[in-house]
């Protein structure tokens, strides 16, 4: 089994190993994880991408297994990741190892003569998954029916489908990142009265609160599994934000009393959550940042400081061994890795190398022309944020 370097004297549940009682439903990952790569996938993707040379172009999201990130050209978040496919005109097979919402976004962003493969066609986002085209429809109805669809501005965080970053784009919104949703509001709030954020409400809530200064009671929440969202049309008429009910399965299972206990068992300690953490966490947290954001503080932190993060495991991990003269923990006592992502494996990435390799390309994400048009009117205004 593999193992997780000593980070923290407390142990660690892992994986199913033990339960835990508090963890939040959809984050529990039964058993081990995969054993250690055999020698022989890392020699065959290796052969693999040198035969394909220039024609290929891996990305790699951070919180990709070693394994796999061994093999990324460029790392980053998922927009990132976009952009810099965008920029590679000259490499007609684009490989993703991230999730489909991330490959869909590549598919978008790129030039028609360049493929775009996701090694696991599993590898797709539960928060992404909890906002649908059809759930955003009947929604923007409920806002018709109560009067105030006009004044909303609807923006979609990067963790969302291409439909719904089409349905963005065909009613005048911005997609945004975790790095520049305050933009993205400052931007909507002058051309409306009321955003519609999708489909994280701890980002939207956290950005809304935290640096715009709005109040508690200015947020609602639109479940688009009750009638009507769960919501009167006075609260509706009232609310400045109406945030989607999703979350990050991953972050969203920080809690305070993580941020208590470290701050209890390590003097000192600074914690460091990323925004799509709930409004309890941040508020307890020292710092809120993206994940460049998270990776850019742990480069310049001092020598001797210790960090608790709550993010991802891989990335805090690889964190922890990029700094060895800091004590790098993770904020929570039980961990997980984000599952979804964790799909992406060597043996997958083999298969895709190899295919391409042979001429075959698989698992090809294409977002039809339509709806690529629409979602990119949305990244485009997203870049044109000021």
């Amino acid at each position: 089994m593999t193992t997780t370097p000593e980070i923290d004297k407390l142990p660690l549940l892992l994986l199913g190993h033990e339960a835990d009682p508090g963890s939040e439903r959809g984050v529990s990952c039964p058993g081990d994880l995969p054993p250690a790569s055999d020698p022989d996938l890392v020699e065959r993707a290796r052969a693999a991408k040198a035969a394909l040379g220039d024609r290929l172009f891996v990305l790699g999201h951070h919180y990709q297994r070693d394994e796999v990130i061994q093999f990324a050209d460029v790392t980053g978040d998922s927009f990132k990741l976009a952009r810099e496919a965008a920029a590679r005109p000259d490499a007609p097979f684009i490989v993703f190892c991230g999730v489909h919402f991330m490959a869909e976004s590549a598919d978008i962003l790129t030039a028609d003569h360049q493929q775009v493969v996701l090694p696991d066609l599993a590898a797709g986002c539960s928060m992404a998954d909890m906002a649908t085209y059809d759930q955003v429809e009947e929604c923007w109805e409920v806002l018709e029916d109560a009067g105030v669809a006009d004044d909303v501005v609807p923006v979609t965080y990067m963790n969302s489908s291409a439909d719904i970053k089409a349905f963005v784009g065909r009613h005048g919104g911005t997609v945004c990142t975790s790095s520049n949703a305050k933009r993205a509001l400052d931007w909507a709030f002058a051309k409306g009265k009321k955003v519609l954020f999708m489909p994280d409400e701890h980002l939207g809530r956290n950005t809304a609160v935290l640096e715009m200064g709005f109040a508690l009671d200015d947020c609602v929440v639109y479940s688009p599994h009750r009638p009507e969202g769960g919501l009167s049309t006075a609260r509706l008429r009232d609310a400045k934000m109406i945030l989607w009910r999703g979350h990050c399965s991953v972050h969203g299972r920080f809690s305070k009393a993580s941020v208590d206990d470290v701050r209890a068992r390590v003097p000192g300690v600074n914690v460091l959550v990323h925004p799509e953490c709930k409004h309890e966490v941040v508020l307890a947290a020292d710092e809120i940042g993206s994940t460049e954001y998270i990776i850019k503080a742990l480069d310049a932190a001092p020598a001797g400081s210790s960090w608790a993060v709550g993010t991802e495991l891989n990335l805090v991990r690889r964190l922890s061994n990029a700094h060895p003269d800091k004590n790098v923990m993770f904020l929570d006592k039980t961990v997980c890795f984000c599952s979804t992502m964790n799909r992406i494996d060597l043996p997958h990435l083999v298969w895709s190398l190899e295919s391409l390799a042979e001429g075959r390309v698989v698992n090809r994400i294409q977002v039809d022309d339509e709806t690529a048009h629409y979602a990119k009117v949305a990244l485009d205004q997203m870049l044109a944020l000021p």
